[in-house]
């Protein structure tokens, strides 16, 4: 079996395992710019989209771009209106915009109806556990697997901080898990969600992700597949859309991160500041949703840890995307290569969808903090593995809380 990253692949087959070599810096990608679209077909990665671009909204009721973005798209070679016509579907490799700065992501207003929210799959990243056998750092027993247990509904009153990442990248729509983080530049406003790198990044194969949405408490009231059939759009999201304005992942990540086996998994995190596509009554995601999880850069160390919790929305079979779920267990030690940190790993049956998931356990301070998040899996699931959050993603939240400090 391999170890496999689970999370953004329609319905690929599995590859082999990652590697990593470590390079001590982060990467960012921001965006400011607004659309309005329409799209043919709702859920169809090929539909064409009408829109209107947006940033402010004159008195006539039509919306202006600022200046100093429309010189960003004009560096990058975009032009809005072939954008929004369905450019943003080139996923051409001379085209596909890979550095950090060189990165767009356009809110894109309705883009991200019921169906396409629904109709999103999950990536399949795999790895055979044989290729493990090799590696020379700590690596625990394989934990026996833990049935994944779904999270009763609401999820809003269960686990508030956690929601759906959804994303468009060549192979389709895709969907990750991600969690809202508390921000201490803005106490008690925070609009940091903490998730995978493999969710807004394709690594070394690739560039950045595009339409990059957070849903918090998605499917909140944990409706079936057939009943979401007919639901609208305050029902699916009824904490609204949250577009990715800014976004970094470890350079790590980008340089030697892979969409098949372990290579780049111990940096494999990501941290995006996001805004609301249809505004929030001036409210932040942490007052909207009521909620966000502290992270903890000095966890205990696993023989000191006692559980940790993993959260997330698995798509791949037997689950459908649709529900969420949760499994605990005693973590253990995954090491992918003797150069690079060990990782957690617990026992669990969740499937690819869940990438990117928070792993909640008892931080330093011994209160509930996030210390991680979901990366890689076995091909046949079975179990989790999660980055230990060190100096690299300190660096990482800092500099995304250090930008939006007092906003």
């Amino acid at each position: 079996m391999r170890s496999t990253r689970l999370s953004f692949t329609t319905r690929r087959e599995r590859g082999a395992r990652r590697r990593i070599s470590p390079v001590p810096t982060v990467v960012a990608l921001a965006s400011a710019l607004a659309l309005t679209v329409t799209a043919c077909e709702s859920g169809d990665p090929s539909a064409d989209a009408q829109a209107s671009a947006s940033a402010a909204a004159e008195g006539d009721g039509k919306i202006q771009i600022p200046d100093d973005i429309k010189d960003r798209l004009k560096e990058h070679g975009i032009d809005l209106d072939s954008w929004r016509d369905g450019a943003w579907k080139n996923w051409d490799k001379d085209d596909w915009l890979r550095e950090a700065e060189d990165f767009i992501n356009p809110i894109i207003e309705d883009l991200w109806d019921p169906d396409r929210m629904r109709e999103a799959q999950e990536p399949d990243q795999s790895v055979d556990e044989g290729g493990l056998s090799g590696d020379q750092g700590v690596t625990d027993p394989t934990p026996e697997p833990v049935e994944a247990e779904a999270v009763p509904a609401t999820y809003h009153a269960n686990a508030p901080e956690a929601g759906k990442l959804l994303f468009d990248s060549p192979e389709g729509t895709m969907v990750c898990s991600a969690t809202v983080v508390k921000d201490p530049a803005n106490p008690g406003k925070s609009n940091l969600v903490w998730t995978a790198g493999h969710c807004v990044h394709a690594g070394k194969e690739g560039g950045w992700y595009r339409n990059i949405a957070f849903v918090p408490s998605y499917n909140d009231a944990g409706m079936s597949t057939e009943e979401l059939q007919g639901a609208t759009k305050e029902e699916v999201a009824p904490y609204g859309v949250w577009w990715g304005d800014w976004v970094q992942t470890s350079d790590q990540w980008i340089e030697q991160g892979s969409s098949t086996g372990g290579d780049g998994a111990a940096y494999d995190f990501a941290v995006l500041h996001v805004t609301p596509e249809d505004g929030s009554g001036g409210k932040s995601l942490e007052e909207t949703v009521g909620s966000a999880l502290p992270v903890d850069f000095a966890a205990p160390a696993v023989p000191e840890m006692e559980s940790l919790t993993a959260t997330g929305y698995p798509a791949g079979a037997p689950y459908d995307g649709q529900t969420l779920y949760q499994c605990e267990d005693k973590p253990g030690r995954l090491s992918i290569s003797a150069s690079d940190p060990t990782m957690y790993r617990i026992g669990c049956t969740m499937t690819g969808g869940s990438s990117g998931g928070g792993w909640v356990a008892a931080g330093s301070d011994g209160k509930p903090a996030l210390v991680s998040n979901t990366s890689i899996g076995p091909v046949t699931s079975g179990w989790l593995a999660g980055p230990r959050l060190g100096d690299e993603a300190k660096g990482v939240f800092e500099a995304v809380s250090g930008k939006f400090a007092g906003q």
